[in-house]
């Protein structure tokens, strides 16, 4: 007879996981180092945004960035991008020759708002290609981005309501068309409650890393690092992420994940 495991033994096994990937994460690290004077002088420009200056103190994108590793001359889509805060140090740490696709589709448009425009108005990012559209009609390329960004947005895949209703197997389907072999699905996203699966998506806008893992892993990625850079003890994970008194500030987790070779 076979023993379904408890949720304590699920527990164990993800942290013996996570401490087992935490070298990878530091070799990943290292690797991208080659790009870090790249990612640090994009977030030094002093063109930026004040609003994008003051995120950056929660948001850590040098650190962030160095983990995941930046394309040199490579093609990046960041997903659900929204006002384009990611889109914008990457751009300038590719270069003129990388290429960003800022991603939104309808609903997040309109949360985006007017940030958008006066992120892209007088071509001030010549190579970020503002890309609107739903996600069944991304016609990038098969195999032709190195990177696929999603920050806080994985969980909006369990997140159900009136014209949102999106669907998992569909969308990492596109995200393997359109990655290269070798190329990273990079994950930033609000942390729930151990055990809680994708329940807490719906009212909360977080979502469990062990459910994330096996979730995307089951989709045929390969994890390659994880990190809690962006970990809150203060956060107890059972909130809003839109609460004042955590917005900002919550608990997130870091995956990096390959695209596996054919």
């Amino acid at each position: 007879m076979i023993v379904p495991e408890s949720r304590s033994m699920q527990s164990r096994r993800f942290l013996l996981r996570a401490l087992l990937t935490s070298f990878t994460a530091i070799l990943c690290v290292s690797a991208a180092g080659a790009r870090s004077a790249d990612i640090t002088s994009a977030i030094a420009s002093n063109d930026r945004p004040a609003a994008d200056r003051e995120r950056d103190a929660t948001s850590r994108p040098a650190e962030v960035l160095a983990f995941f590793g930046v394309p040199a001359e490579g093609v990046v889509i960041d997903l659900f991008g929204g006002g384009g805060y990611y889109s914008e140090i990457l751009s300038r740490a590719m270069g003129p020759e990388g290429r960003v696709y800022l991603h939104n589709n309808r609903a997040y448009l309109e949360f985006a708002g007017e940030a958008l425009e006066a992120r892209l108005g007088n071509d001030r990012l010549p190579n970020v290609i503002r890309y609107d559209r739903e996600l069944d009609a991304i016609d990038l390329a098969d195999d032709s981005v190195d990177l696929v960004l999603m920050v806080m947005t994985y969980h909006d895949l369990y997140y159900k309501t009136d014209g949102w209703d999106l669907d998992p197997d569909a969308f990492f389907a596109m995200v393997h068309r359109i990655l290269k072999p070798g190329g990273v699905l990079a994950i930033v996203d609000h942390a729930a409650v151990p055990g809680s699966g994708s329940s807490a998506a719906q009212d909360l806008h977080r979502i469990d890393p062990a459910f994330a893992l096996e979730d995307i892993e089951s989709q045929g990625f390969q994890l390659s690092a994880q990190s809690d850079l962006l970990a809150n003890p203060e956060d107890s994970r059972t909130g809003s992420v839109f609460d004042p008194a955590i917005r900002g500030r919550t608990s997130k987790f870091l995956m990096k994940f390959v695209e596996p070779a054919p």
